[in-house]
């Protein structure tokens, strides 16, 4: 008797602590997150805040040396020039090559001799700087100039895109608040974000060859330079991103 007792009373122990085992489980189970993934966008406009021009010289030599040496020597006189101003200069092209052209004549084609182009990119914050560029070396043998364009300098980019960023991930919690609000839920932490961002500029006016001859050059200077004849859009900027809520 004494043992069917024991026998029951030690089931009863184990099942009370299958029991509390049961809750104790429950109670620490992690609960199964939910999650709401939705997108976001943001558009606006950069004003552009710096005007460039690329000047290239070239040269034609049947020494390949010779050819180098004076457009090396004529860019090295550019250059001097352009750090006594108020701009930023890069070599954007720097090419020596065998020059040919078909020669009807001869029916074949004739080697001209070596061509050496050399190119910078020059780059000011206002347009009078560009024009004192320009008439410097106007007229001026081998010396070109081309692409006159206006862009948004990387400085005056990085903060309206770091902007527009912020308003991307805000306008994806508003759409994820609109969607849980109907199960009466509204969105919580940012779990994860990934962000796609492109910028879009309009078509650029161009200056081509006004360094040719100084009568180019006057003309070029009056008709194109003059003060409000170049206007540029503004600089498109579209962030997109993918964005993840915890709901709560």
């Amino acid at each position: 008797m004494n043992m069917k007792k024991s026998f029951i009373w030690f089931g009863s122990v184990i099942g009370a602590g299958a029991v509390m085992a049961l809750l104790f489980g429950m109670f620490t189970q992690p609960r199964e997150q939910r999650l709401i993934a939705v997108s976001g966008e943001c558009l606006t406009t950069v004003p552009k805040d710096r005007i460039a021009i690329t000047l290239r010289v070239t040269t034609l030599d049947k020494n390949a040396a010779v050819s180098m040496k004076q457009a090396t020597e004529k860019i090295a006189e550019i250059t001097n020039y352009l750090k006594t101003q108020d701009v930023k200069m890069q070599t954007t092209e720097f090419n020596s090559y065998e020059k040919s052209e078909w020669n009807r004549e001869l029916e074949k084609s004739v080697v001209l001799g070596i061509e050496t182009t050399i190119a910078i990119e020059v780059s000011a914050d206002n347009i009078e700087m560009i024009e004192n560029v320009l008439s410097k070396f106007a007229g001026q043998a081998n010396i070109y100039s081309e692409n006159i364009r206006m862009y948004t300098s990387a400085e005056t980019m990085k903060p309206a895109l770091e902007k527009c960023l912020g308003q991307a991930v805000e306008n994806a919690r508003e759409r994820a608040n609109a969607l849980a609000s109907g199960d009466g839920r509204q969105a919580g932490k940012l779990v994860s974000v990934s962000y796609n961002a492109n910028t879009t500029s309009s078509i650029q006016p161009r200056a081509s060859n006004f360094l040719v001859a100084s009568t180019k050059m006057a003309v070029a200077d009056e008709a194109a330079f003059s003060a409000g004849s170049i206007v540029a859009k503004d600089t498109e900027v579209s962030v997109s991103v993918s964005a993840t809520f915890d709901i709560k």
